[in-house]
């Protein structure tokens, strides 16, 4: 099994702790290490123990663990973008962790990075960029694009044709419908329905989303 390590113990790093668990699980295939993180809280530290894992350093110790993997467990696009770029020149390599209860159609590819929890569904000829979360039970439709960094939050979805630009956030139980885009670094809140185009660096909420 190849050393894999998650950067940040909070929330969703330790949901990402779950997916390689489940992927153990169904086939081994990574030995986790723990955590990397530079500012633990003393409640997160303690809810890692309660996992059987440790943080075993900070993201500036990466060049220590000679051929390990990573994958980044923060929520922020952005500083997920900053993360990975130290990782990358220490020599670490991003990899995709999908959990095996996700469902990926045909023609479809997942960038190096991506975590793809449980319940997830994408479908058909959908490009996912690098480091994208699609969290649990989010679904993409036929034809749509996530470029690098954009997050889907829990039970999110997305129509066909859709594009979610660099670093979106998505809430949980957004819809964007079919042929709408969502421009770089904006933010759809939760329950939100797009109808429209959504400019760069938007935040837009309600029904319909504005």
């Amino acid at each position: 099994m190849r050393d894999l390590v998650i950067i940040g113990c909070g929330g969703f790093g330790r949901e990402t702790s779950d997916v390689v668990a489940a992927v153990n699980a169904s086939s081994p295939r990574w030995n986790l290490l723990g955590f990397l993180d530079d500012t633990p809280s003393e409640e997160n530290l303690a809810r890692v123990r309660r996992l059987g894992l440790e943080v075993i350093g900070t993201v500036a110790d990466a060049h220590t663990l000679t051929g390990a993997a990573y994958v980044i467990g923060v929520g922020s696009g952005r500083a997920r973008e900053s993360i990975a770029s130290q990782l990358d020149d220490a020599g670490l390599e991003a990899v995709t962790l999908i959990h095996p209860s996700a469902t990926i159609g045909s023609d479809t590819s997942v960038g190096p990075g991506a975590v793809v929890c449980a319940q997830a569904s994408i479908t058909t000829n959908v490009v996912i960029g690098r480091h994208v979360h699609v969290d649990r039970g989010s679904t993409v439709g036929h034809d749509s694009t996530l470029d690098d960094y954009a997050t889907m939050h829990p039970l999110s979805c997305l129509s066909g044709s859709v594009r979610l630009g660099a670093r979106v956030q998505l809430g949980t139980h957004a819809v964007v419908l079919p042929g709408r885009s969502v421009g770089d670094d904006s933010v759809v809140g939760a329950a939100a329905c797009v109808v429209h185009d959504v400019p760069a660096g938007a935040t837009v909420k309600g029904v319909p989303a504005r």
